[in-house]
């Protein structure tokens, strides 16, 4: 059961979200103070948090300000009535995934929450019979509490797969924490999973609770495992036998029960003989081993993945897009070498820049719409019209976050940035 956290100061407002949150088969909490909550809950134990924008002692932004401040990235509806919309768009920036405005219905609250929370199968597409297979092992290997590692190329939807397995799992109504060891430095990541005491290091102001304890009686995902440091291995390693932590500046171990799910693109086995990964680490996480198949070698879920991926843009752009038989030839013949998040990617990229709701292939160096009718290739200056307009269109959708539209579009920051400049796209263009 879905655990939704209420923090709402109107008492009789927040027993109707309860009670609603009851019938809609969610496991609602109620607190009327954010300072309570902060000082009481761990909020990684809820999969949602709801919260009122105007409150005593505490507003809703500064109730999502510590909420962040923590490392939380809980997803978080904000409550807000006409006069404070403009505090709402401010939520909005400071990591808020949606907000309500006052008044309204219990059935569109469902709906927000039903956008934000999707079912745990939701982006997985198995029309393809290795895929039909594949699923049907998962939901039974998560019943148990079997460590599984997840391995496959990139792209191929590891943490989908590992956020089915807990969903389906014993602890589906506990925390799912996951943790990129390729994303952090090897100087943060020892914090980051152990916590730390305040004035551990130079920089620790303040305690902080580590990835294991937040994960505590639910599952921890060790997203890219390979790219732990050795070092640290070690201490990974004797956490998950022991099933205790030690924070770092700590004094006493502090005892742990989480699942454990790992996922690599890389051989583990290649990297223990080559003495980069733990060989004892190696044989701790490789209990049930699940590789993920290349998108290559499942086509028929091309198309039904595509079909998928435009349905749930159609809906998010207010169109009715539809796969032409050009681009669907295309996709069948492409090498996906990215796999569903490349695909997923084309899909994206082509409706943003498609003047039409029929989608076409993409033209080469463009990577979205851009053939004119007939077939022919659009001519340069065109091209450059539409680079133009994919990239505004994106930063919109992203609400001008560079990075996240460096990655929708497949390219770096830096070309971001430096097509940003040539082309002269201001804040305000943006912002329309």
């Amino acid at each position: 059961m879905i655990s939704v956290l209420i923090v709402d100061d109107e008492a009789d407002m927040a027993l109707a979200i309860q009670e609603s949150l009851k019938r809609f088969g969610f496991k609602p909490t109620v607190y009327h103070n954010p300072v309570d909550v902060l000082n009481e809950l761990n909020l990684a134990d809820f999969s949602l948090i709801i919260t009122d924008m105007k409150m005593p002692r505490m507003n809703g932004i500064e109730f999502l300000q510590e909420i962040r401040k923590k490392g939380i990235f809980v997803p978080v509806i904000v409550i807000t009535g006409y006069g404070t919309v403009e505090n709402a768009v401010d939520a909005m920036k400071l990591g808020a995934t949606d907000y309500i405005m006052k008044p309204f219905s219990l059935e569109s609250l469902k709906r927000v929450i039903d956008r934000i929370l999707p079912s745990e199968d939701s982006d997985i597409v198995a029309e393809s019979q290795v895929m039909k297979n594949l699923m049907a092992v998962i939901r039974e290997v998560a019943k148990s509490d079997i460590t599984v590692l997840l391995s496959g190329e990139s792209g191929t939807g590891k943490e989908v797969i590992a956020r089915i397995i807990h969903k389906n799992s014993l602890r589906a109504d506990k925390p799912f924490v996951a943790i990129n060891c390729a994303a952090i430095s090897e100087s943060l990541l020892e914090a980051e999973l152990f916590g730390h005491e305040k004035g551990a290091f130079t920089g620790a102001v303040d305690k902080r609770i580590g990835k294991f304890e937040f994960a505590d009686k639910g599952t921890l995902l060790l997203d890219e495992v390979s790219e732990m440091a050795f070092p640290l291995q070690a201490k990974f390693l004797r956490a998950i036998q022991e099933r205790e932590v030690d924070r770092v500046g700590g004094r006493s171990p502090i005892p742990v029960d989480v699942r454990i799910i790992a996922t690599t693109n890389k051989d583990l086995l290649s990297e223990v003989k080559k003495g980069r990964f733990r060989e004892d680490l190696y044989y701790r996480l490789n209990v049930f081993p699940i590789k993920l198949p290349p998108l290559r070698e499942r086509r028929e879920d091309i198309i039904p993945l595509a079909e998928f991926f435009i349905r749930r843009l159609s809906q998010k752009m207010g169109r009715a897009f539809k796969i032409s038989g050009d681009l669907e030839s295309y996709m069948l013949k492409s090498a996906w070498e990215g796999n569903v998040r490349e695909l997923e990617n084309l899909i994206y990229r082509t409706a943003v820049i498609s003047k039409a709701e029929t989608l076409l292939p993409p033209v080469e160096g463009v990577g979205a719409q851009g053939q004119e009718p007939g077939g022919q290739n659009a001519p340069a200056g065109r091209m450059k019209d539409m680079e133009r307009d994919l990239i505004v269109n994106t930063l919109r959708e992203t609400d001008g976050n560079r990075t996240r539209t460096a990655q929708l579009l497949g390219v770096s920051v830096r070309t971001i940035r430096n097509k940003i400049k040539e082309y002269g796209i201001s804040e305000e263009e943006v912002k329309k």
